[in-house]
């Protein structure tokens, strides 16, 4: 990996709320290949919308990965629509790399608390790999169970026979007894990441203690791995809900 990382692109609130502590906050990142301007549009979309005029948007890059001659928030391995016949020959998870973007994430998370801004006023999430360390953070951060909510679109959630023992070493509860709202969504017509990776990252996370009526599930016929608009107009309602004016 490159040790040069684009600053984050921050967009400020269209409408700042007098108090930091009824302001609110969405950390968005983005996916594997991709950076922070290529999901700038989602936000700017919002707010030529009106829509969560009081939302701080945070949309972090990715570091170069020299290897892949792209960017990346860790080494992808291949996600097979079947269940392996030999698990033990699995390509092992780049937790090194995954544990890396954790703790940049939280750093960020770190960031707008010094502003003032309650961390059940933050939600994390994003887009694919992004999708995936926004979850991993949620679940395995010192913020793990604090923060407002967790979005995962088109991903899946990484390193999940690992998530106990990192929840341990974090001297976290064993489950995450709390109320944190997670929206996850997908397209039907996804190749990238099977229908079978959605199910089971909403098995994980009720096994872990995400309350299932704090589990929002969402899919999209014949969207493939992309953003929609009926995805985003979805999206922005939970966030409405979730982190209200």
């Amino acid at each position: 990996m490159s040790n040069d990382r684009k600053p984050p692109i921050i967009i400020e609130p269209a409408s700042a709320a007098s108090d930091p502590s009824r302001a609110a906050a969405f950390i968005f990142v983005h996916g594997l290949g991709d950076e922070a301007e290529g999901v700038e549009n989602v936000a700017r979309q919002f707010q030529s919308a009106g829509k969560l005029p009081y939302m701080t948007w945070t949309i972090p890059n990715a570091l170069e990965n020299r290897d892949l001659a792209t960017t990346a928030w860790y080494m992808p391995t291949r996600l097979s629509p079947y269940p392996p016949s030999r698990p033990e020959l699995e390509d092992d998870e780049d937790e090194e790399g995954m544990m890396a973007t954790v703790a940049y994430l939280t750093s960020l998370i770190d960031d707008l608390v010094k502003q003032g801004i309650p961390e059940k006023r933050v939600v994390l999430g994003g887009f694919s790999q992004g999708h995936a360390m926004s979850l991993l953070t949620g679940l395995v951060s010192k913020y793990a169970g604090n923060l407002g909510g967790l979005v995962g679109l088109s991903g899946y959630l990484p390193l999940p026979d690992r998530i106990p023992a990192l929840r341990e070493a974090g001297e976290l509860p064993k489950e995450v007894l709390d109320d944190v709202e997670v929206f996850l969504a997908r397209g039907t017509g996804d190749r990238l990441v099977p229908k079978r990776y959605h199910r089971l990252c909403h098995e994980r996370l009720v096994e872990l203690g995400v309350k299932e009526d704090r589990l929002t599930l969402k899919e999209y016929e014949g969207m493939g791995h992309v953003m929609s608009g009926p995805e985003l107009r979805d999206l922005c309602e939970w966030l409405e809900r979730v982190v209200p004016a």
